[in-house]
């Protein structure tokens, strides 16, 4: 199953569907230490504020300035190496 992104009511953040599911809802922040293997990457990738992980899918959530056309193919390669 590929790795599908969709809008959510809020602009600054998006859902990546995955095939995977998560045990429980699990958040990381920018600027905090983590050594999970998904939400590390792509709290790496620039604009990244957040990584939210629960049910089938990853919500990154972004700066106001960062650029959804640059952290979505990142964030994509990033799950679909975990997920894919």
């Amino acid at each position: 199953m590929p790795v599908l992104p969709s809008n959510t009511p809020n602009p600054n953040a998006l859902k990546f569907t995955v095939d995977a599911t998560f045990e429980a809802p699990t958040a990381f922040a920018a600027g905090q230490p983590t050594d999970d293997p998904v939400a590390a990457p792509l709290l790496d990738i620039p604009g990244v504020t957040s990584v939210f992980m629960s049910a089938d899918f990853v919500t990154l959530s972004k700066s106001p300035d960062g650029d959804w056309e640059a952290i979505v193919p990142a964030a994509v390669e990033v799950l679909e190496q975990h997920f894919g």
